[in-house]
């Protein structure tokens, strides 16, 4: 059997037959998949000029899409951007975030604060509510460790806080909240 000839034009096949294909809407998807992708790095301001290069020479049926996506960017970027007065500011709307399940946000706001001040007792208190809450327990200790080592008011403050509720077998973590015991 000789050799198949592939053809170098695209087509795509429907039930009347093959219709060429529209060699703009493969690359406007394959943009869109690109900025979906920095939308999922947290790369909002990325994401919305990708978007918005896309949105004039976009087909119909994704145009309304891709102005609701440059719209969640919007929103993002100008979330990513709060101002605080105070470190302890930054750590409530933290806390909002985690009580909310934004845990990767959460983590930004806590680090961000650790960043200015590494003797922040409360900000290592929150990434210990953190790991608490998404399962990890080892962090949990090392960082709960950390804010009673800067500030001994937080071993009382754990031993009623309901967020330490899945680390309450932990023999290491009662160690650390009733040493004395």
């Amino acid at each position: 059997m000789p050799p198949t000839k592939i053809s170098t034009k695209r087509t795509a096949r429907t039930l009347a037959g093959t219709a060429p294909v529209d060699e703009n809407r493969v690359k406007t998807l394959q943009l869109y998949e690109s900025a979906l992708k920095l939308m999922q790095q947290h790369k909002y301001e990325q994401a919305h000029a990708a978007f918005g290069k896309m949105l004039a020479s976009s087909p119909g049926d994704l145009a309304d899409r891709i102005r609701m996506y440059i719209n969640a960017c919007v929103q993002q970027a100008t979330k990513s951007k709060a101002s605080f007065a105070t470190p302890e500011e930054r750590y409530d709307y933290a806390i909002s975030l985690l009580n909310d399940g934004q845990y990767h946000d959460a983590r930004e706001h806590l680090d961000g604060i650790l960043k200015s001040n590494t003797n922040a007792d409360y900000a290592f208190y929150g990434l210990a509510l953190l790991a608490s809450m998404t399962g990890d327990g080892q962090r949990c200790l090392e960082h709960l460790t950390e804010a009673i080592r800067l500030n001994a008011q937080n071993r009382i403050q754990a031993r009623s806080d309901t967020d330490f509720q899945d680390m309450a077998d932990d023999p290491r973590f009662t160690e650390l909240l009733y040493p004395e015991a």
